[in-house]
């Protein structure tokens, strides 16, 4: 449980509540973030410090290097995760003690109560799964067939605010999951980043900046099958906004299912690979 100071803090500017976005379908940053909103039959998860939605069971089992998993949590801190919610508001660098599976685009200390909601849905909608087949193409070679998702699960954390905000700075992220039964794929989108910490992380009240910034990145669960997104838990995680691993600024995506070697130290971003799956990812720095 954090501070009693920090209560009264959130008490003084919970009046901001949570921003109008029911009934819409969003959209940010052009065509990058998949469309969300109550409007394309999303649900939300509670305006609460440190919540989750509640199981969410799944039309088809997602497989995350080796192992099929039939439900999942939301959770609000900034993760999806398998098994278990992970309500834990100070992030921690992957591979994560415990064997918990977790795939987060944005692990912090979100607090939603002050602005911002946590749209989810899974889906089977031919339009969804027909933009999903263009987008996962870039993993291809240009001789074998593009992945044909037939299933996708999208978490949408829209404007969201941090634990102990005394600014208006909000952000907007996404992550994507997708399979065809056999192959299975993560994406992560970033709309407009401008905070990395919550006060109880020692960030700053004003800026949120300062203190422990968020991870980003996947754990598979095995201790051996992970990515920390370069600039996980320093202040150059805000970058990852305007980079990429498949050339699109502020979208990474990952296949899953199948891991051939350890992705646990990604090159420096000045250098890129031959393959968006090697060892090493590709990294594009997009001014």
């Amino acid at each position: 449980m954090k501070a009693s100071p920090v209560l009264l803090l959130l008490l003084l500017v919970g009046l901001w509540g949570p921003s109008g976005t029911r009934g819409a379908i969003r959209r940010h940053r052009g065509s990058l973030l998949y469309p969300f909103g109550t409007g394309t039959g999303d649900a939300v998860t509670p305006h609460e410090d440190d919540g989750m939605s509640p199981e969410i069971h799944l039309w088809e089992n997602f497989s995350f290097y080796g192992r099929a998993h039939g439900s999942l949590y939301v959770n609000n801190n900034g993760g999806v995760s398998f098994g278990v919610g992970v309500p834990e508001f100070t992030p921690e660098p992957f591979p994560l003690s415990g064997h918990r599976p977790f795939v987060a685009p944005f692990w912090a200390d979100v607090d939603n109560r002050l602005e911002g909601n946590i749209f989810y849905r899974q889906s089977r909608e031919p339009k969804l799964l027909s933009r999903l087949e263009k987008d996962l193409k870039v993993l291809s070679e240009p001789s074998e067939m593009s992945p044909r998702p037939t299933w996708a699960f999208v978490a949408t954390w829209d404007g969201v605010s941090y634990f102990g905000s005394a600014s208006k700075k909000v952000n907007t992220f996404q992550a994507v999951l997708a399979t065809d039964g056999t192959a299975s794929y993560v994406m992560f989108n970033y709309g407009d980043l401008q905070w990395t910490t919550g006060i109880a992380n020692h960030g700053n009240a004003h800026s949120g900046l300062g203190g422990l910034p968020a991870q980003a990145g996947f754990n598979s669960g095995d201790d051996v099958h992970f990515f920390n997104l370069p600039g996980s838990r320093t202040p150059e995680v805000l970058n990852i906004s305007r980079r990429s691993n498949v050339g699109v600024p502020g979208r990474w995506i990952f296949r899953v299912d199948e891991f051939l070697e350890n992705q646990e130290t990604p090159r420096p971003p000045e250098t890129t690979t031959t393959s968006p799956m090697a060892t090493e990812e590709k990294v594009y720095i997009c001014e």
